[in-house]
């Protein structure tokens, strides 16, 4: 996949969404100044990493299964799995930024030390992650980007996935979870392409929820207006 350059040599890639809102609190600005630093997975960015050095991850998390959650909204099911499994390293990315403001309370509240944080764009962090050092991804109620015109821009297309699929070790796990049925659509059909396959026992086996799931914000707020969960699980060719 070729992409355009600026003159820094860094990719040009189009960025659609918010990464702030209009309201942050004094303690959350705070939690950025005090928390944000230390939970840093490396250098990411091209004005600290122009050579794309990849991430030192035996340094990072001691040898560790590396899980990636893309677009953690406000960490509470990043917080969960961090908490019930303790013997993995948690890589979060998120671009907004009162989302990671929440999430960094979250994460204090635990008091878990397995997560890391990426406050910006997933395709960075994929330039840094070797190859095959991801052993189970989340991609949880991502923005449905409803509009037609606008389907391109969902994560679920080979534009991430090629990225994605590079990261992930052959056999690991890649979850989805959305409540809009042409995003699912749109999933099972990309997926694949990019070298994944649907582990579905049933019909109706996307419409349970995993053992170790713990409902978003997003999930009540989409429960709350009569729309249906869906739960994809793919895994790595």
């Amino acid at each position: 996949m070729t992409e355009d350059k600026h003159l820094s040599g860094a990719p040009w890639r189009n960025f659609y969404g918010r990464f702030k809102g209009k309201t942050m609190r004094d303690s959350q600005f705070q939690m950025l100044d005090e928390d944000l630093d230390a939970l840093s997975p490396g250098p990411v960015g091209w004005e600290e990493n122009p050579d794309r050095v990849p991430l030192d991850l035996e340094a990072l998390f001691a040898g560790r299964d590396l899980w990636l959650e893309i677009g953690f909204g406000a960490g509470e099911h990043m917080v969960h799995q961090a908490a019930t499994n303790p013997d993995v390293g948690i890589v979060g990315c998120e671009p907004f930024l009162n989302g990671v403001a929440m999430a960094l309370g979250k994460i204090r509240k635990a008091g878990v030390s397995n997560i890391r944080i990426h406050p910006g764009d997933v395709r960075n962090l994929f330039d840094v992650l070797p190859a095959a050092s991801v052993a189970r991804a989340f991609l949880l109620y991502p923005d449905p980007w409803p509009k037609k015109r606008h389907h391109r821009r969902r994560f679920v297309t080979q534009e991430h996935l090629e990225p994605l699929a590079q990261v992930l070790k052959p056999g690991a796990i890649f979850r989805v979870a959305t409540d809009i049925p042409d995003y699912v659509r749109q999933t099972l059909e990309e997926v694949p392409k990019a070298g994944f396959e649907w582990l579905a026992e049933g019909p109706e086996d996307w419409r349970k929820a995993w053992p170790d799931w713990i409902s978003t914000r997003y999930e009540q707020k989409a429960l709350r207006e009569g729309r249906v969960p869906h739960y994809l699980t793919f895994r790595r060719r």
